[in-house]
């Protein structure tokens, strides 16, 4: 990136902070599998001190939604990246193209975490 003009430099660096934005979204993701999973096992713990070992004999999803929401985190930084690799190639070649395949597959991602667990939680009630 070495004597850029200065548009394409401004290009290269909304470009990274666009993946910088991506990472922070990801670990914030992977964050929240992570309470997930720990607060299920909270649970757990806090049924056995109160002597209730039929709470440990239900099937519960929160720790597999937590690992799921744990792989969508990863997920999420490894496409944040080809992402910014593609679009670094697609600037320094003057070739981009605007693509919301990221933004619409990462949404509907979501979209159907937060529905399982809306479900989750429904059926918990």
């Amino acid at each position: 990136m070495d004597n850029l003009p200065a548009k394409k430099t401004n290009d290269h660096l909304a470009n990274e902070r666009t993946f910088l934005a991506w990472i922070r979204t990801a670990i914030g993701i992977m964050g929240f599998g992570f309470v997930v999973v720990k607060f299920s096992l909270f649970v757990k713990q806090v049924s056995i001190m109160l002597g209730r070992e039929t709470a440990i004999q239900q099937k519960g999803y929160s720790a597999i939604i937590g690992v799921i929401l744990v792989a969508v985190g990863a997920l999420t930084s490894l496409l944040a990246f080809i992402n910014y690799k593609k679009v670094k190639r697609q600037i320094e070649t003057d070739t981009y193209h605007s693509s919301p395949a990221l933004i619409t597959g990462i949404t509907f991602g979501i979209i159907l975490v937060s529905m399982l667990l809306i479900w989750y939680l429904i059926k918990s009630v």
